[in-house]
């Protein structure tokens, strides 16, 4: 067979036990034809063939984030400013600024998550006055995690709140002397009143809304990501707020494959949701690009014990139980899987108990079920889920709130939060993503890197060596591990003869380049299903995928872009993009502990406590620089 596409003379990471490494792959109508080395692949060449030169470089699967909002984030992605990746306040207070100037009336400038204040070099958020100082007239919504939200002037204007306002159920409108709300918004503890006033906003128009799921896309693309799993939403409304999602599926525009599950809007109402979705709507129905997975991540209201570690452990009511086994048992029935919400084993353990009942009567084998976040999962329910052949997906939240959960929790009962090593050595089912973009970043080399270095985005080392994981086990949670939460096994994650032809190229070698470099990295080239739907560097030409500017004019990707605000690498970019610095420095060569961090090596404590680290800090290039 003659193949469409040939890509040769590369490291290639298959994850293929049986073939780990090749040189050259061939492609042929969307999946892999040829795996091996030059002589054996290019024997497929034709006369039509494209063949690209890979120049050595390394290639890897295509990435899959087993928690991504992408829908909902999509409709949005044009309006946010993101500070993903900023690394000072100064910096992003900067981009505020520029971006209120060149917002029309009465449009808000939303920062929507994906940060944390732990990465900035002030170790802080805004005050209320510096926000109203550079927007006095513009209403401006920030979203810090999913513990509050900051509104200026303009904003509480804007959604209405004055001294009369009274407080949802589990939010505060916090005040001054006077009664009047303060613009500081807290969840205590659950983030429903940060849904709610974010929903008060302006929205797009659905040719805007397209053009702004097209370029999240894009930009989810330049980051390695050619697969995600949609957990669904807040003000997530199916089959409504998936018309747009809908159409570009339609017309063949994804380059995102795409599994989305159903979440209840309602409370009081999920068992109707659930009766009405499995009688019109089919589990897996759908293409290799956009797909029924189910129920999730929301299945009752009474069940959701949200993740503010700033808050104390919020206990589930009395109903929990009776309300989750109504809806379990539907699924059951019709042989949907679910994905649920939960972040403390209190949690765990009692839907453990209701799902223990269900598989009594209506046996769950089969059915790919799992947990979402399980930061605290106990070695208790570890067991219960393994004999029950459910999963557990993580994501990178202690990422962004690491630092709240020690000074609640204490350091000793975070090294192992979520136990993902230990979820792994259990033969759990364990897979990774992000939980993007409203608690965390969307950049998925963010949670690589966590995974690997057990650091926070503020620095903090919460994971000890022996609870980290090795960059070839980290790269298969991105990968294969995935493919099992949305039943896609043997059909996509690694580079393998007959499977999906999804792959990239990172722009540094990811199993060399240092621990440090990991978070910083991007794509040069992204194909999936043999389509190159990034391309940049060397590879530019081949880039298939051709945009429109972000709607509105005034949207803040046409300045940013996206992630570290990349698309200013002079501006606004500059503290947030390692190129620079790593190429700045004036030492020989990187330190293979710390990479070009040699200030940040040199000013922190040992870790003697870890006597793993010890011995890499006192062994490492800095102290010869």
């Amino acid at each position: 067979m003659s193949a469409d596409l040939i890509f040769h003379s590369g490291l290639i990471t298959t994850l293929d036990r049986g073939n780990p490494a090749a040189s050259a792959v061939a492609i042929r109508e969307g999946r892999f034809l040829a795996v091996g080395n030059d002589a054996e692949v290019m024997v497929h060449a034709g006369p039509d063939t494209k063949i690209v030169d890979l120049k050595g470089k390394r290639v890897l699967p295509g990435l899959i984030d087993n928690h991504l909002h992408i829908i909902r984030g999509g409709l949005n992605f044009n309006m946010e400013l993101r500070w993903d990746g900023i690394r000072s306040l100064a910096d992003a207070m900067d981009m505020l600024r520029r971006q209120v100037a060149v917002t029309p009336p009465p449009r808000w400038v939303r920062v929507v998550g994906g940060f944390t204040e732990h990465q900035f070099a002030e170790k802080r958020l805004p005050a209320i006055e510096e926000i109203n100082a550079v927007a006095p007239e513009t209403p401006v919504f920030l979203l810090h995690l999913y513990d509050r939200a900051l509104l200026n002037g303009a904003a509480l204007r804007a959604v209405g709140y004055t001294k009369d306002t009274p407080n949802p159920p589990g939010g505060e409108i916090t005040r001054d002397a006077a009664g009047n709300p303060t613009g500081l918004l807290l969840a205590k503890p659950n983030a429903g009143i940060l849904y709610a006033t974010l929903a008060k906003g302006p929205k797009l128009p659905f040719d805007y809304q397209v053009n702004s799921t097209r370029h999240f896309m894009r930009e989810l693309n330049r980051l390695g990501v050619t697969g995600a799993i949609d957990a669904g939403g807040g003000f997530q409304n199916y089959p409504d707020d998936y018309a747009v999602i809908q159409t570009l599926a339609d017309e063949n525009q994804l380059t995102i494959r795409l599994a989305y599950n159903l979440f209840t809007q309602k409370a009081g109402q999920e068992k109707e949701d659930f009766l009405n979705w499995t009688k019109t709507s089919a589990y897996k129905q759908g293409d290799d690009y956009f797909r029924h997975n189910g129920a999730g991540e929301m299945l009752v209201f009474s069940a959701a014990d949200f993740e503010d570690f700033r808050q104390p452990r919020p206990d589930m009511p009395p109903q929990m139980e009776d309300d989750l086994e109504s809806v379990v048992r539907i699924l059951a029935e019709n042989r949907w899987p679910w994905r649920m919400h939960a972040t403390y084993d209190e949690t765990i353990s009692r839907a453990l108990d209701v799902f223990e009942k269900v598989n009594r009567d209506i046996p769950l084998a089969g059915l790919n079920w799992f947990f979402d976040h399980a930061e605290t999962i106990s070695e208790r329910s570890i067991d219960r889920v393994a004999a029950l052949g459910g999963g557990v997906a993580v994501q990178h939240r202690m990422a962004f709130q690491g630092e709240y959960f020690v000074e609640r929790y204490g350091l000793g009962a975070a090294e192992a939060t979520p136990p993902v090593a230990r979820l792994l050595e259990k033969g759990v089912k364990t897979s990774a993503g992000t939980d993007a973009t409203r608690v965390a970043s969307y950049n998925p080399w963010v949670s690589l890197a966590w995974l690997i270095t057990g650091r926070t985005l503020g620095g903090l080392r919460l994971t000890p060596g022996r609870n980290c994981l090795d960059r070839e086990t980290a790269l298969r949670m991105w990968t294969e591990n995935v493919t099992w939460f949305s039943n896609e096994e043997g059909k996509k994650g690694r580079i393998v003869v007959g499977q999906l032809a999804d792959l990239i190229v990172p722009d540094r070698d990811f199993f060399s380049c240092p621990e440090d470099e990991i978070s910083y990295i991007s794509a040069e080239l992204t194909v999936v299903g043999g389509r190159v739907v990034y391309g940049a560097g060397d590879f530019a030409s081949l880039d298939e995928t051709t945009l429109p500017p972000a709607m509105p004019d005034w949207s803040p990707v046409r300045t940013f872009r996206g992630y570290g605000a990349w698309g200013e690498p002079d501006g606004a970019g500059k503290n947030s993009l390692r190129r620079t610095a790593m190429t700045a420095c004036g030492c020989a060569r990187s330190c293979g502990v710390h990479g070009h961090d040699h200030a940040g090596a040199w000013a922190s404590t040992l870790p003697i406590s870890d006597l793993k680290s010890f011995w890499g800090a006192l062994g490492c290039a800095c102290w010869a620089v």
